[in-house]
């Protein structure tokens, strides 16, 4: 047996120690109340029912008496009515009175407050369902494939092609990924006519897929929100929805694009808006990345990069502000919060749609997108923390900033444990290494970023659309209980980080269908940091 190191006991210690603490801070209140409550009760008991009446009674009698003080001390006639020092005992009739008063006011009283904290209390947002596009086998492009392409098309460029085999050894992406039927053309054929072919494919398949579930009609839809950030045509893609299930004529309807890949937050926080201001309604947010009329045929390796990561998807999402909804809905909506760093020049310029030097058009990346993404996830956490975090974990931050800031200490910054916050990370499958990054700076496990890691290994990088193939992940694994707290977080040009705070509203049975459904018992699977192609 191998002997235990000498720090072990030490370290055992601390870690009692730590939960200590945590149940300590995150429960004072209850600590607090339960003894002061207990020894009221003691007490109580002590007294008995008869002293306890005559108490209740006299107490109630000098409020009466007051209020009934002042009443006589109104002005009649003029003149003030002179009130004696030893008050008259009042009329049987007028002390009924009075009573009949002091219930009426406070009864009005109560029910006042009662309308007046319903009524200002933000309505509640609900996600009933959502359903995700799953690609149809004929789509699938498997690495030597995918090289394969690559070699025909770039034939005279050798290096680019060497880039790509490169960038897709290490990408984390497995055989199954998808690109839509104009790139499996040698060369690819790209053109509006097919952009809309996939765009038809992958919206209308997730919206059928999400009425099957619900149950919902197209007329029952009050607000529809269509996010695509590089496909943007007209009529646009919300109009192209209206006009397939012939949705109602007052719907409330927007299309969002240029908004990278995390509109699918965006479009989330948007509809949380429209459902505060419109009751009873119901929000279809579809997020999707059309692939067809985005795939560089070029030589640049800035712009390359996007054509070994990006692969076809999409997400169907039904929201709701009913109240009768909270009890068939899958989560409740608790936080959006997003993060803008378009301000800074080095961020607005980390993803931007360029021509190359042979005029074809393509996404570039910037050299240092994580060191971005790195200070836009600080500035997200920094308003996200307060709002989640318990305080035992808001407290060690709090001392930790003084001690550095006021004390000048040599100590590092604290990072807070969101593991104490949240059970489930959804973190957006840019990349490997975007997951790495994330992972190592929230101090999280392998199984917290699973979900993560699995959605980029299966279907790659579906944009804003890749949050939700993650939480279908964490359902079909059978994980998801109720009280569930999730976190999902996305990064898109502009540069932007945004987040959002969900709450499982009922343990979540194993979907039968689904994304994952014929290949769920897969995974997880080993992904090697480089696959030789």
């Amino acid at each position: 047996m191998p002997k235990r190191s000498p720090q072990f006991p030490i370290s055992l210690k601390l870690k009692y120690v730590k939960l200590g603490y945590q149940y300590l801070v995150n429960n004072f209140l209850t600590c607090l109340l339960v003894p002061t409550m207990a020894f009221v009760l003691v007490q109580v008991i002590q007294l008995g029912p008869e002293k306890i009446f005559n108490l209740w009674s006299s107490l109630q009698f000098d409020f009466i008496k007051t209020l009934y003080s002042s009443f006589a001390s109104l002005p009649y006639g003029g003149d003030k009515v002179c009130v004696h020092t030893t008050l008259p005992k009042p009329q049987p009739h007028l002390w009924d009175c009075t009573r009949i008063v002091v219930v009426l006011c406070s009864s009005f009283l109560i029910i006042f407050l009662s309308i007046l904290y319903f009524m200002s209390r933000p309505r509640g947002v609900y996600l009933i369902d959502y359903s995700c596009y799953k690609p149809h086998v004929s789509c699938r492009v498997p690495f030597s494939t995918f090289m394969e392409h690559s070699r025909l098309i770039l034939s005279s460029q050798p290096k680019s092609v060497e880039f790509q085999m490169r960038i897709l050894e290490r990408s984390g992406l497995g055989e199954e990924t998808c690109l839509p039927p104009a790139i499996h053309y040698i060369p690819p054929a790209p053109n509006m006519e097919s952009a809309r072919q996939e765009s038809e494919m992958v919206i209308f398949s997730a919206i059928d897929s999400l009425f099957k579930k619900t149950g919902v009609k197209p007329k029952d839809i009050d607000i529809l929100i269509v996010n695509c950030s590089l496909f943007s045509p007209t009529p646009s893609l919300s109009a192209m929805v209206i006009n397939k299930y012939k949705m109602r004529g007052n719907i409330k309807s927007f299309n969002l694009s240029g908004m990278g890949c995390s509109a699918g937050l965006i479009s989330i926080d948007l509809a949380r808006d429209l459902l505060q201001v419109y009751p009873k309604s119901n929000a279809v947010v579809v997020s999707t990345e059309i692939i067809t009329p985005n795939y560089y045929r070029g030589k640049d390796r800035s712009m390359l990069l996007p054509n070994c990561l990006f692969r076809m998807g999409g997400a169907a999402i039904l929201l709701s502000n009913k109240w009768a909804d909270q009890w068939r809905a899958k989560y409740k909506l608790l936080h959006v919060v997003r993060t803008h760093k378009g301000a800074d020049d080095k961020s607005y310029r980390c993803v931007v749609e360029i021509e190359d030097s042979e005029g074809k058009e393509g996404i570039s990346l910037s050299k240092d997108p994580m060191t971005i993404a790195g200070e836009a996830l600080k500035s997200n956490i920094t308003t996200i923390g307060p709002l989640v975090l318990p305080p035992s974990e808001q407290l060690l931050f709090l001392f930790s900033l003084i001690g550095r800031k006021v004390f000048n200490l040599k100590l590092k910054p604290y990072i807070p444990d969101f593991k104490q916050a949240f059970e489930h990370f959804c973190i957006h499958a840019g990349g490997r290494a975007v997951i790495d990054e994330l992972q190592k700076n929230l101090q999280l496990s392998a199984e917290h970023v699973e979900a993560s890691r699995m959605t980029l290994h299966r279907f790659g990088n579906t944009s804003s659309s890749s949050l939700w193939y993650e939480l279908s992940y964490i359902e079909a694994k059978g994980r998801m209980k109720k009280g569930d707290r999730v976190w999902q977080i996305a990064f898109g040009s502009g540069f932007k980080c945004n987040s959002a705070v969900w709450k499982c509203n009922k343990t979540i049975k194993t979907p039968t269908n689904g994304p994952w459904s014929d290949c769920i018992h897969k995974y997880p699977v080993y992904i090697p940091e480089v696959v030789k192609l």
